[in-house]
């Protein structure tokens, strides 16, 4: 994860892709998240598992190196409908099956989860962090067709992504809140209901993502936290005419009722 970085002026790269077109990329992803969940002491979190990377149904960023060959941070988006559960289902559902039915529900007209959040020590500091990699989720969602949006919450990201549009989503678990990944911390589930209109964002947020909307490839920063430091564009994700939200709505939808189906088997005597 070293890479060729200038500490003094670093120049990298905020790129969007679909995992399955590059499992080369992945695998820095993977490898490079966790690393940095590793040294947290955090070993079994639902969004770190692998599976993504062969999920037709995820769209990643990565913060990376001019040269592609290092990836400083990333996070996902999971479209509902993929070949696995969202995230928030699998650490979730055991302690309240609720979430099934919220998740079906919001997957009727194209539901997500943005998820995976990591930053690497090589740029700590330089303000690409949380707030940066949430809202350019977000942004990069209009183009998948997305109309909502869930979230698994650490503690440290409940801000971010409220200044960005979510709520508490206090219909499951104890009042929105979760003990996970580790009995001694608290996960809370929030969702994004409006991805296009953002009605409930910050100004300052909202046009931050708009303006990666309007400029997926033209966009440019030269400083963040009075450092200098170039952040290149890079939004607009490769082969999405092979991407189909339809499909995904309807597999949702039937995975919805498999569920149900199962539970009944299981509880019948």
């Amino acid at each position: 994860m070293e890479g060729n970085l200038n500490k003094g002026a670093p120049r990298v790269r905020l790129r969007a892709y679909r995992a399955i077109d590059e499992p080369d990329t992945c695998e820095l992803f993977i490898k490079g998240h966790t690393a940095v969940l590793t040294s947290i002491g955090v070993t079994k979190v639902t969004s770190s598992k692998n599976e993504w990377a062969l999920n037709p149904a995820v769209f990643v960023i990565i913060v990376e190196s001019q040269d592609g060959k290092t990836v400083y941070g990333g996070a996902r988006v999971h479209v509902a409908g993929g070949t696995e559960p969202l995230p928030i289902e699998q650490a979730t559902g055991a302690m309240d099956s609720g979430i099934f039915k919220i998740v079906a529900d919001f997957a009727k007209k194209g539901a997500g989860e943005i998820c995976g959040l990591w930053n690497s020590q090589e740029l700590a500091g330089y303000g690409i962090g949380t707030p940066l990699l949430i809202r350019t989720l977000i942004a990069i969602s209009s183009q998948i067709g997305l109309q909502s949006l869930f979230a698994l919450c650490a503690p440290y990201t409940v801000k971010p992504v409220v200044n960005c549009g979510m709520v508490l989503l206090d219909i499951v678990g104890n009042n929105g809140t979760f003990y996970y990944p580790k009995l001694d911390l608290i996960a809370t589930a929030m969702v994004l209901k409006d991805v296009g209109d953002l009605s409930l964002a910050k100004e300052d947020d909202k046009f931050a993502i708009m303006q990666m909307r309007a400029n997926p490839n033209n966009l440019r920063i030269h400083e963040l936290k009075k450092k200098e430091i170039t952040i290149d564009f890079k939004l607009d994700i490769p082969n999405l005419r092979k991407w189909n939200l339809l499909n995904a709505i309807e597999t949702a939808q039937k995975n919805f009722v498999n569920t149900m189906v199962s539970e009944e088997s299981s509880t019948f005597l």
